[in-house]
């Protein structure tokens, strides 16, 4: 049986390589989206920033738009602020990837947070990118300009991919260089579309 719309996540934990990933298979011509930019867009509509600072007080400009930078302070100071931010930011995310993606064809949507949402049912398949912690950790210090304690801090509190087993979906080993990630990418893009034949 074919099925015309088929969705496919793609996660892994912080600095695995999964907007490279996402990058090669943009390039191969299929819809990707990408659930940080459509927070972004979230955080520049008017209605959605009121939502927010309704809840988290004060968190806007003097123009009435939102500061990015008071919220983060808000937020990550407070363990139960950080989880209100979350059940209020992920489903209105979601909600817009999944209208982007209702189509005809194979998309492809990544998702940082998937495994700590439980949107495994959301999606038919899931690309999980796993890389060597130590890996991660110099990717990240080097990328978002943090000490190493700070990233390790960041991968702890997220979902634990190094002790867990990902047998039912498509695992890329991101250890080598971008041309083996590459290779890796394609070969799981080539068994996608043996599976789901559009």
């Amino acid at each position: 049986m074919t099925q015309n719309n088929v969705k496919i996540a793609i996660t892994g934990g912080i600095g695995s390589g999964k907007s490279t990933v996402a990058e090669i298979i943009a390039k191969q011509g299929y819809t990707v989206i990408s659930c940080d930019a459509i927070y972004s867009r979230l955080l520049s509509d008017k209605e959605f920033v009121n939502v927010l600072s309704a809840e988290f007080g004060d968190i806007l400009t003097e123009e009435g738009t939102l500061d990015r930078k008071r919220l983060s302070t808000v937020v990550f100071s407070d363990k139960a602020k950080l989880a209100k931010l979350n059940e209020i930011t992920h489903p209105a995310i979601m909600e817009r990837a999944l209208k982007e993606m209702s189509g005809e064809g194979i998309y492809f949507c990544e998702v940082p947070l998937f495994f700590e949402n439980n949107f495994e049912k959301l999606f038919d398949g899931v690309i999980v990118i796993l890389r060597d912690k130590s890996i991660r950790i110099s990717a990240v210090t080097e990328r978002d300009d943090k000490t190493e304690n700070e990233v390790v801090s960041r991968i702890n509190n997220q979902f634990d991919y190094d002790n867990n087993k990902f047998e039912e979906y498509y695992v890329i080993h991101n250890n080598r260089n971008l041309k083996n990630l590459q290779s890796e990418t394609l070969k799981i893009i080539e068994k996608i579309k043996k599976e789901y034949p559009i």
